[in-house]
């Protein structure tokens, strides 16, 4: 009896007064003198001449029964963090159990192999004939026994336990009148805006208010060309050229007139303001600087490609030094980040968490089993099939003979907790594989053992649904000598919406094989493990190819599979990406020629032009590359796969621009060539330097961010687009000039050195197709009166319906599209979400700090005796109880309480006589003697605490000493022990528990957050104690830790740093567009809301089109910031300094000249190379590159072709006085040029029939060489 009363205290003894209620009726009917009263002797055996008892009945009162259970059925197992009763209930488990089962499985001599006879309970508060019930005192466990004996903790006992604090409530939805509210609002802010904007409209029509704004419009004009025409050199004579389109900055749309139109009341003295004259004069310095640097760069072509060249190679050395970046934790979280802090401080003080092997396995096709039991009838799910376990069985034994081409096996690698120094190097069968096959010891001949039991049969299933409610039964350890836990071993037990607290497991409709391998911080020990995972991953392969039945279908993966099919997915869509900038490439090299005749076709084609401007923007990502080689930050994918997208989108724009500019301004008499490119570069620089510099601010400014793939991309970025940009106005405009020497020399593109059969004698400026529809169709329409307002109502209805619907965009990254479609780990995480039961283990981790062998110290740790109601243990228990907001499913485990308990328990402890070391309780007994330690209120002395600490991290758990520490918390406590005294002191230790099934990024993240709400509280409670007991120079900290916490940290935060990366990029944008647009605040306040409005109907788009919002979104999202500075610049820029009357008629102009450039360049470029993506392997393509970019590519069209000329017909500023637009270039014409000596080269346009006549820039420019004058408007 002393035997077993002292098993059941191995698990009992926490709770002092419900070991004291079982025991209390062992004593009675074994020494009560009143035995025969209650004890009915049902059969004797004979043993030779031995009679002996082998049967008993015991009548006992229901009131002792229920009383004793209920004081123990709480009571935890700190190692497990499960519950006494899980493992002293036998089949039933704790969630079943009942007073009468538990009982009963304890008199139950078959099932249960430690009675010595069977005694049957019979419960009954009324004597049975001669028989009285027995009755003994039950003592409540929130109870004390006596004096000296504390009542049980809250741990193990809830009524001792303190009322919660309340959980804050939820946050409730945002919700008017029950509807969800953010769409409410917008409905009512769209409705409002509307009637006051068709109100605006409808007030405005009035023939009068539109005479006097008129009336209005004249005097501002007045007031802009007194500013640019009362000038001592306006006798410069004029000439009238092309309605073309340029760029922004130098927008080729002007107006000169005489002083017989000037509007009445026109005043020449009136002056500009100092803001329009620093304008005026910021646009004539860059025009000055661009003209001569184009002139320069053009007459010496060769040595600029050449220096080019040696720029180029000189940094794109640096790609030799570059690391490019695959392991996800360098990606997404940053290396200060609380969680990559915590996770390096795990890893080093305990190895980082196991290397994982795992196979999910189904059935296919199979039916349930119908088992007969003397309980009933148990239907067993199919997986429980003896022919498919027996096919694992052999998948299992082919796995663990697994031998790499260097020989390393499993037990090379291997997770194998019941290995020490006298037990030898580990082997297979040591090695730990939670499997169902555990159960049977992985032997064939136990699983087909079987027997009978009162006609039905006992087999496997039976085995099986006893080892799942007591998985530390002795009959149910796995050959490696611990328990297989039953929700890792089986899955798909669960229905939605049900937890682990009361499973079903024998209804599981997979199968699940996990091997544990052993991780480590120096990864140079990962060597074995890496090329073992790789021959298990090849064996698997090749057995479900080969091997695998028709009725079974799996899943598979190892540590290593994720990155090898992150690799193998940039690999496999190089070919998509290729094609994608093959057909952008073509299309460039295409639209830049001018079709005049087919005859002359390859001579007037771009083709080499195209290509050498795609190879200058290639160039600039090499170089960006490549200097951040010299300077050592990592690469990403995300970097190479992006990148020259991003760039070339910008790059296209400005090589149709430059293009197209010199294309259509044809070259003055006398001009030489070079001159003729300076005096376009003049034209258009400024506006490439506003693109180019708003974008590589904005990118910049997000390098600030700490998410190490987003500061990268954003790094990278802006450089690679400003290297382009130095590349386009030296580089590009040296292969122009080449270029166009080839076209005056007669000579074939690509074959120059072939000329053609005939020579144009003439260079007429042919417009293309898409001027022609622009001007003819597509602005008279656009600009109608009802359209626009229908344009602005759709818009404005539009932005209201993305700003409701982007609070609802949900954050996070699902695992499965980070995978290739036809991808094994793809599979292995659609079945990981059906059918696995329990989440990801937990840990509170305890910094070094306290003094574990101080009692008060003690205390507020520890959940059994005498410790504290908010002790770390006991606030985790409690936390487990609130499961649904907390995310923690099951009590952490505690190496202190279960040390407590070893040190009380004689047979546990034991020592070498030779040399006072440690000594396995289990072997050497001739060899070792007994601790005796010696305790106070059942706890270690400090000294003792400190002596015998290490032994017990060191002893190995069995049936007789189940609190031994080595297997459950052997890398879990850093201990430092002195080599003189032999004592050892304890630092850093970690209390794990599991957190409950996650599904969803949001249930990843929201544990995330419930845990370290956990900590914190932990942390304040330990150091206010500290404090209180006079210690205030003692700080420790708790922190939660899981191994998916380094990936799901972004997105506690994911809103507050998209908005703030977003935010700073468009502050960028705006600085930089106020001051090079020559500090025109009206210019850079609309191309900020135009953007803004870009970026936020794309959000809109990700909530329609399920995109995430994670770090891939957000990098696209700021690229999108970048990108649309593109469809909104050029356009305003022209609105702004068109001297068109009406807001309309400058509209038109602007729309005209720009618009085609727009659309022809970036538009139609990215939308060719974007359908490609679409076709991509990878998810990750589709989803976020393919989706996003059409998005970001037609939303900004859409916004900057539709939207935006319509809100500048309504809003847009009326003039812009003192803008001087002169380019000095004369000085290199060395002619005089006047508006009516029309040269073959300076094709001149007809005047629009608008109030006053047009010119472009490069005629405004015309100046006579001897008295250097220019002419401002």
């Amino acid at each position: 009896m002393d035997a077993n009363i002292n098993l059941a205290a191995n698990f009992l003894s926490r709770c002092p007064s419900c070991l004291d209620n079982l025991v209390k009726h062992f004593c009675e009917f074994t020494c009560s003198p009143e035995q025969s009263t209650f004890i009915d002797v049902v059969k004797i055996e004979k043993q030779n001449v031995t009679e002996y008892i082998d049967s008993i009945d015991v009548y006992i009162t229901n009131k002792y029964l229920e009383g004793t259970f209920n004081s123990c059925n709480k009571v935890s197992v700190p190692s497990t963090g499960q519950l006494a009763l899980d493992l002293m209930c036998g089949e039933w488990g704790a969630s079943r159990c009942t007073p009468l089962k538990w009982f009963h499985y304890m008199g139950d001599a078959e099932n249960n192999g430690y009675v010595p006879f069977q005694i049957r309970y019979i419960n009954t508060d009324n004597p049975v004939g001669a028989f009285t019930p027995v009755d003994p005192i039950v003592t409540p466990c929130n109870k004390a026994l006596n004096k000296n004996t504390p009542a049980c903790s809250c741990v193990d006992c809830e009524a001792s336990c303190p009322v919660p604090p309340a959980m804050p409530p939820l946050p409730k939805p945002f919700t008017i009148l029950g509807y969800d509210g953010y769409a409410v609002t917008m409905i009512i802010v769209f409705v409002c805006g509307s009637l006051l904007f068709i109100l605006s409209i409808v007030c405005f029509s009035n023939r009068k208010q539109i005479v006097a704004r008129g009336e209005e419009v004249g005097r501002q004009v007045g007031r802009r060309l007194a500013a640019g025409l009362h000038h001592p050199g306006d006798g410069a004579r004029i000439a009238l050229a092309a309605d073309q389109e340029d760029s922004p900055l130098q927008s080729k749309r002007s107006s000169v007139i005489s002083a017989d139109d000037l509007p009445s009341g026109f005043d020449e003295e009136e002056q500009s303001t100092f803001i329009e004259r620093l304008g005026a004069g910021t646009d004539k310095l860059l025009a000055e600087f661009f003209c001569s640097w184009g002139t320069a760069c053009a007459s010496r072509p060769w040595f600029v490609l050449f220096m080019g060249f040696l720029f180029i190679v000189a940094l794109g050395h640096g790609i030799k030094y570059i690391h490019v970046t695959t392991d996800p934790v360098e990606l997404w979280a940053a290396p200060q980040s609380r969680s990559r802090v915590e996770r390096e401080y795990f890893d080093q003080h305990f190895e980082p968490f196991y290397r994982t092997e795992q196979i999910i396995i189904t059935s296919a096709g199979l039916s349930n089993i119908v088992h007969e039991t003397t309980n009933g009838p148990i239907t067993f799910g199919p997986v429980f099939n003896d022919t498919f376990l027996r096919t694992i069985y052999q998948l299992q034994e082919g796995i663990k003979g697994i031998v790499t081409p260097n020989n390393y096996t499993l037990a090379d690698i291997c997770f194998a907790p019941l290995t020490s120094p006298f037990t030898g190097p580990p082997t297979v069968s040591q090695c730990v594989i939670q499997s169902i096959w555990g159960y049977w010891q992985d032997s064939m001949e136990n699983f087909n053992s079987s027997s009978n039991e009162d006609n039905y049969t006992v087999n496997y299933l039976d085995h099986f649904r006893v080892c799942s409610q007591n998985s530390y039964n002795p009959e149910c350890l796995a050959s490696y000598g611990g328990p297989i836990e039953p929700a890792i071993a089986v899955g798909g037990f669960l229905k939605p919406g049900e937890d682990l607290h009361n499973p079903s497991y024998e209804k599981a409709t997979a199968v699940i094989l996990t091997l544990l391998v052993n991780n480590y911080h120096d990864k140079s020990k990962l060597v074995p493990a890496m090329e073992w995972e790789k021959s298990y991953i090849e064996f698997m392969k090749n057995w479900t190819a080969t091997k695998k039945p028709a009725y079974m279908d799996m899943a598979f993966t190892s540590e290593r599979s994720i990155e090898d099919e992150l690799n193998r997915e940039s690999q496999s869509d190089v070919l998509t990406i290729l094609v994608s900038y093959v057909i952008m490439f073509a299309y460039i090299a295409i639209s830049l020629g001018q079709m005049k005749s087919c005859s002359r076709f390859l001579i007037d084609s771009k083709i080499t032009l195209g290509l050498g401007g795609v190879i200058i923007v290639l160039a600039s990502v090499v170089c960006s590359v490549g200097l951040f080689g010299f300077v050592g930050i990592p690469a990403t994918l995300i970097i190479i796969e992006v990148i020259p997208f991003l760039v070339l989108a910008v790059g296209v724009d400005n090589i149709f621009i430059l293009v197209q500019t010199h294309q259509r301004e044809g070259r003055r008499p006398n001009e030489s060539i070079p001159e003729h490119i300076g005096r376009t570069l003049g034209q258009v620089g400024p506006s490439m330097l506003l693109t180019s510099v708003s974008e590589s601010c904005c990118f910049f400014l997000g390098g600030l961010s700490d998410m190490p793939a987003v500061r990268a991309f954003a790094l990278y970025a802006g450089m690679a687009l400003l290297v382009d940009f130095v590349l386009q106005i030296t580089c590009f405009v040296s292969l122009l000039a080449l270029d166009t020497i080839r076209q005056a020399s007669n000579r074939l593109d690509v074959c120059c050195f072939m000329r053609g059969s005939k020579k144009d004698n003439g260079e007429e400026v042919v417009n293309g197709i898409l001027y022609k529809i622009f001007k003819v169709a597509y602005v008279p329409l656009l600009l109608k009166k009802w359209v626009r307002a229908f344009v602005m109502l759709f818009f404005f209805g539009w932005l209201c319906s993305s700003i409701a619907v982007v609070p609802h965009i949900e954050i996070g990254l699902d695992q499965e599209l980070s995978m290739p479609e036809d991808s094994f780990v793809l599979k292995y995480f659609k079945f990981l979400n059906s059918y696995l039961s329990i989440g990801p283990p937990m840990y509170f981790v305890v910094k070094d700090g306290l003094n574990y062998s101080d009692r008060g110290q003690q205390n507020l740790v520890c959940g059994g005796q005498y410790c504290n109601n908010d002790s770390v243990s006991t606030q985790i228990f409690i936390a487990s109880k609130q499961s649904n907001r907390t995310y923690i499913a099951k009590p952490a485990s505690s190496w202190l309480d279960d040390y407590i308990d070893w040190s009380q328990l004689t047979s546990c402890c034991k020592y070498f006589v030779s040399n006072s070391s440690f000594c396995p309780h289990s072997e050497y007994s001739n060899q070792c003697a007994t601790c005796n330690i010696s305790t106070i209120n059942g706890r270690p002395t400090a000294i003792n605490f400190e002596r015998y600490v290490s032994f017990f991290l060191q002893d190995n758990p069995d049936e007789m000493c189940a609190k031994a520490g080595h297997a459950a918390y052997g890398h879990g406590v850093n201990y430092i022990t002195d080599p003189k005294t032999g004592f050892s002191k304890v630092g850093a230790s970690y209390f794990m528990a599991y957190h409950s099934i996650l599904k969803s990024s949001a249930d990843y993240y929201e544990s995330m957050r419930a845990a370290r709400a956990v900590s914190a509280n932990i942390t304040n409670m330990i150091n206010s104690n500290l404090r209180n007991m006079g210690d205030t120079s003692t700080e420790v900290e708790v922190f939660p830790y899981s191994v998916f916490y380094v990936f799901y940290e972004q997105y506690l935060t994911m809103w507050p740093d998209t908005l703030y990366s977003i935010g700073i990029s468009l502050f960028a944008i705006f600085v930089v567009t106020f001051l090079l647009m020559g500090v025109d605040i009206f210019s850079s306040v609309v191309v900020i809301i135009t953007i803004t409005m870009i970026v936020v109907n794309i959000g809109g788009l990700m909530y329609w089109w399920h995109i995430t919002l994670n770090a891939v979104s957000l990098v696209n999202l700021v690229m999108a910031v970048g990108i649309a500075v593109e469809f909104c610049s050029h356009l305003v820029h022209s609105f702004s300094v068109s001297v068109k009357t009406t807001r309309v008629e400058r509209v038109a102009d602007a729309l005209t000249n720009m618009g085609s450039s727009i659309f022809s360049g970036i538009t139609l470029t990215k939308f060719g190379g974007i359908i490609v993506l679409g076709f991509a392997k990878s998810q990750i393509f589709k989803v976020f590159y393919f989706r996003m970019y059409l998005g970001i590519v037609l939303f900004g069209a859409a916004h900057g072709l539709i939207f935006l000329p319509v809100l500048l017909s309504y809003i847009g500023v009326m003039s812009r006085r003192g803008r001087t637009r002169g380019l000095h270039c004369a000085n290199r014409a060395r002619n005089e040029f006047r508006g009516e000596e029309r040269g073959p080269h300076t094709p001149l346009l007809q005047n629009d029939n608008n109030q006053f006549p047009t010119t472009s820039y490069a005629s405004v420019n015309s100046i006579d060489a001897t008295t250097d004058h220019h002419v401002t408007f």
